[in-house]
């Protein structure tokens, strides 16, 4: 797919996965992992799509809650920018992460300016109860929203991923060696902190020893993913069948 296309498909998905259509829906739509495997489809390059969408869902693992209802940083515009950009750049996976934290930031800056306009609507609404109008009421809490929702993020990720893929893979053949392998190094080191962040979230001291054993039948028994997972999901249901037990 050229890049013209993927541009306009990006920024269509962007606005979309912002809709908040229904919680779980959204909130599948905006992980990395998610936009990752759509960015795969669209541009034929899964291995590389996926690998950059699962190391920045690691980055953004630890973003459980929006305190005050607000968004600490914004996954979905992160993946809309550096994953389409990453693909078509031939970035190495750490490089494109490293590059799509900014993106994440930006995303608060955007999220914060629908808050504002959307007072717009909730004033309309007010009108149009006042009338009992209740097509109106609709209107303004679903359709106007979501059509200006579109003229504010639409172009953002259209833009960016339209004229940035020359712009990155210029910057990529004048960015020195030594700077490159820095890029590389936070990168790898993003969806670590992710997780760490994760554990200080979820984790509980009780639940450390699985934690452990699982990292040392990693490192030492050389399990892969998939096989940690079936362990995993195996000792689970024993633990909570015992439990049943001892409660009965």
């Amino acid at each position: 797919m050229s890049v013209l296309p993927l541009a306009i498909s990006m920024g269509i998905y962007y606005w979309f996965s912002r809709l908040r259509l229904g919680y779980t829906f959204s909130s599948m739509l905006l992980q990395p992992v998610v936009i990752g495997i759509f960015v795969g489809l669209l541009t034929g390059n899964m291995v590389l799509s996926m690998q950059i969408g699962a190391g920045l869902q690691l980055v953004y693992l630890g973003v459980t809650s929006t305190p005050g209802g607000n968004v600490p940083s914004d996954p979905a515009l992160a993946g809309c920018v550096a994953i389409p950009l990453g693909v078509l750049a031939g970035m190495k996976p750490e490089v494109a992460i490293s590059l799509a934290i900014p993106f994440g930031v930006l995303g608060v800056f955007v999220d914060q300016l629908r808050r504002s306009t959307n007072a717009i609507w909730v004033h309309m609404a007010d009108r149009y109860a006042e009338k009992a109008n209740t097509k109106g009421i609709l209107m303004a809490a679903f359709l106007f929203p979501a059509l200006l929702g579109f003229v504010i993020r639409f172009p953002i990720v259209f833009v960016i991923d339209y004229l940035g893929v020359d712009a990155v893979k210029t910057l990529m053949s004048v960015i020195p060696t030594w700077l490159m392998h820095s890029f590389e190094v936070m990168g790898g080191i993003l969806p670590a902190l992710g997780f760490a962040i994760t554990l200080m979230v979820i984790g509980k001291k009780k639940l450390l020893p699985f934690f452990i054993v699982g990292f040392f039948a990693v490192q030492y028994l050389k399990l892969d993913t998939m096989a940690m997972a079936i362990f995993a999901i195996c000792t689970a249901l024993l633990l909570n069948l015992f439990k049943i037990k001892e409660e009965a």
